[in-house]
């Protein structure tokens, strides 16, 4: 039971990686607002892997003969390599690689969001140093009820009648057909909501690195001092460190929540929220 969880904690935290890397790096095919199915896959393929990294254990293959019962440790060394390499040395960079990738590309779509600013602004800025344009009398105008549908309306253009500062006195009254047209809600809000959720998105990917640091400043010492202790049985490591070690990465699952609730004020929020409905 604790390989398995220790394993699956690990595994979730790569499971993780593998979501914020699709969420920026096909952003329109992510799904923010429910759970789809890629993250059931992810939350299952998690524990899937984690009880086969244990069933061994499970399934008595620690039992070896000399074995102490009293003294929880992994006495097989071949199992020991087995899941050192399976929960850390191939989740581990895995990890980093999709982070490195992850924020690639969100350092692209800082820049491209940036170019895309600044030409918005040298266009407005183009246009705004134009000549001015004289301001004339509003037309006349007349309203006549029709019954015209949306389909049969045509545009044509307006025979130019001079430079825009004549503004001549022979003015005709203009006649303009209302015809009823459905209203299309405009879509600005959504990408503005949208805009909403990548800048928190953003905010939440700023925590990632810490998590990874944590993660590795608190399982390498475990990996490394169990698989060398399996690989070099010459090598002299005490009980003593192996505790250290093995609570050093049972504190990488407490300090998580503690990263996220400092460093983010949504996860800050949402215990609040939390510890206020059980008190």
């Amino acid at each position: 039971m604790d390989v398995m969880l220790c394993t699956a904690s690990i595994f979730n935290l790569c499971a993780i990686s593998v979501d914020r890397f699709i969420a920026v790096s096909i952003p329109l095919n992510y799904n923010r607002k429910h759970i789809d199915h890629r993250q059931i896959v992810l939350i299952s393929t998690t524990w899937i892997f984690a009880f086969a990294v244990a069933s061994p254990v499970v399934f008595g293959l620690n039992n070896v003969p000399n074995r102490d019962a009293s003294v929880c440790e992994l006495e097989n060394n071949n199992y020991v390599i087995y899941s050192s390499v399976c929960s850390f040395f191939l989740p581990c960079p895995v990890m980093l690689v999709l982070y490195c990738g992850m924020f690639r590309g969100l350092r692209q779509w800082e820049e491209a969001r940036k170019e895309k600013l600044q030409r918005s602004l040298h266009a407005s800025l183009k246009l705004s140093s134009g000549p001015p344009v004289p301001t004339c009398p509003p037309p006349l105008i007349e309203r006549s009820q029709s019954g015209i549908k949306l389909e049969d309306l045509r545009l044509y253009p307006k025979p130019d009648r001079g430079p825009p500062d004549e503004c001549g006195g022979d003015r005709t009254i203009q006649t303009v057909a209302f015809a009823e047209v459905r209203y299309a809600p405009s879509r600005a809000p959504s990408r503005r909501k949208r805009a909403k959720i990548n800048g928190r998105e953003r905010k939440a990917m700023k925590v990632l690195p810490i998590v990874v640091g944590a993660f590795l400043f608190c399982w390498t010492p475990f990996f490394v001092v169990h698989i060398t202790r399996a690989l070099c049985t010459s090598c002299k490591i005490t009980p003593r460190l192996i505790s250290i070690v093995t609570w050093l990465g049972y504190v990488n699952s407490a300090i998580n929540p503690i990263i996220y609730t400092i460093f983010n004020m949504e996860f800050r929020n949402y215990f609040r929220k939390v510890l206020r409905s059980c008190c």
